[in-house]
């Protein structure tokens, strides 16, 4: 990997690609030896040959991909070999896994934890699918949760919540064969909903309760976090270019006016001026000699009152899936608390008080966080996931399947070099 022209204290570079049905995004971000985050460069571009966060065309799909990296690395003034990819289709699901070992009253040592989390391991059970993610998240002890770091203190019990992020093999495997023929190597594939949540929530936010929304354009993402960790999660096959598309439809209008319409002048808030507001259905440098708008006047512009109305009986239908997606996890009623949305979706305007009053629970934008370097046009909701995904990279949080070989009488307290590394982590994660 070339090191930035301008960036001698960067000590480490990760890249990241986040392929959504709507756009295709890259970020090159720097670690500097003061241990500061610096956004070298970031690009993007229309997605091609996806639909619904599914590779329906390789060629396709594989030139975006090269486009948008080519786009971050021009920016970043440098090159990258190998990203960290985000994944927000291939049928992802999530569980928790709990497993405990008997200790007898005795002080808990590294080999302890070795052993635990090798239990932890054999008890994954794929059932013919793909394990994207096996974290430990947090440890018990007889019972009693919250304990980061185990080690030293005395206990009859030792467990571990494992959190598994499962996916369907073959989708996931498109994505990879994409993003490796753009000649780039995946250094691993992350579930996006983690991704985002690395990027908009707190670690308060994720210890007392919260739900992400991840609204993308052709895929919303719903996941409930409590305990520290990511506790479930739900696709839904909607997102913000179906309310596009009804757009375009009511209308008569192409969808990339319908785009622009939404973006520009949509709401998810009516306004009592909006029935004497004409908005123009083309733009500066459009063809004029397109179609005109279905009920447009003669200057082809049409009443906000109706485009406002189309957003809110579309956007009705989306947080009407997110309800029940929340409801099924447990996060509802009593049991509810702050929704927070994300993705390209959660840029209209008045999103937050639409989605708070349909749920029924206080709702915000999630939006990527401060980052030195981050340009303001990716400083937006839509790039959330995108900054998350080199968030994730940085701390590349323990896997727990790269404990290493299964144990047996003779080398439980052997060690290797793996495990070595996995106690060194789990400190650090932890």
């Amino acid at each position: 990997m070339a090191p930035p022209k301008s960036n001698a204290r960067i000590s480490k570079i990760v890249g990241a690609v986040n392929i959504g049905s709507f756009r295709i995004s890259a970020m090159i971000m720097g670690l500097g030896e003061d241990g500061e985050l610096q956004v070298l460069g970031s690009g993007h571009r229309a997605s091609q040959g996806i639909k619904r966060g599914y590779i329906t065309d390789m060629a396709a799909a594989t030139y975006a991909i090269r486009d948008a990296v080519e786009r971050a690395e021009k920016n970043a003034a440098t090159s990258i070999q190998s990203v960290w990819l985000g994944c927000a289709g291939a049928g992802l699901s999530s569980h928790v896994s709990k497993v405990e070992i008997e200790i007898g009253g005795r002080r808990i040592e590294e080999e302890d934890i070795e052993q635990l989390l090798v239990a932890a391991r054999d008890t994954i059970r794929p059932d013919g699918r793909m394990v994207l993610h096996a974290q430990p998240a947090h440890y018990t002890l007889d019972g009693a949760h919250g304990v980061a770091n185990p080690k030293g203190l005395h206990a009859e019990r030792l467990g571990v919540d494992v959190h598994v992020m499962l996916a369907d093999g073959a989708p996931v495997r498109n994505l990879t064969e994409a993003v490796q023929n753009a000649h780039l190597e995946v250094e691993a594939v992350v579930a996006s909903p983690l991704a985002a949540g690395y990027a908009c929530l707190t670690a308060e936010e994720r210890e007392l309760g919260v739900a992400l929304v991840e609204l993308g354009g052709e895929v919303t993402n719903v996941s409930v976090y409590a305990g520290g960790m990511l506790l479930g999660l739900k696709a839904i096959p909607v997102g913000s270019t179906d309310i596009t598309d009804a757009i375009a439809s009511a209308f008569g209008i192409r969808r990339f006016q319908a785009e622009r319409l939404k973006c520009v002048s949509g709401s998810a808030i009516a306004s009592p001026t909006d029935h004497r507001e004409m908005i123009p259905v083309n733009g500066p440098g459009d063809d004029q000699t397109g179609p005109v708008a279905r009920g447009a006047d003669d200057k082809n512009r049409i009443p906000r009152a109706e485009l406002v109305s189309i957003v809110t009986q579309n956007l009705s239908h989306v947080t009407t899936e997110v309800g029940r997606a929340l409801k099924a996890m447990g996060f509802s009623g009593a049991r509810g608390g702050q929704v927070v949305f994300t993705g390209g979706g959660a840029e209209l305007a008045g999103l937050a008080e639409f989605a708070q009053g349909a749920l029924g629970m206080p709702v915000r934008v999630g939006r990527p966080p401060a980052l030195k370097g981050l340009p303001e046009a990716h400083a937006t909701p839509g790039f959330s996931t995108l900054a998350g995904l080199c968030l994730y990279a940085v701390d590349d949080p323990i896997d727990i399947r790269a404990i290493g070989p299964r144990h047996t009488s003779t080398t439980r307290y052997g060690g290797t070099e793996t495990v070595t590394r996995l106690f060194r982590a789990l400190r650090e994660y932890f």
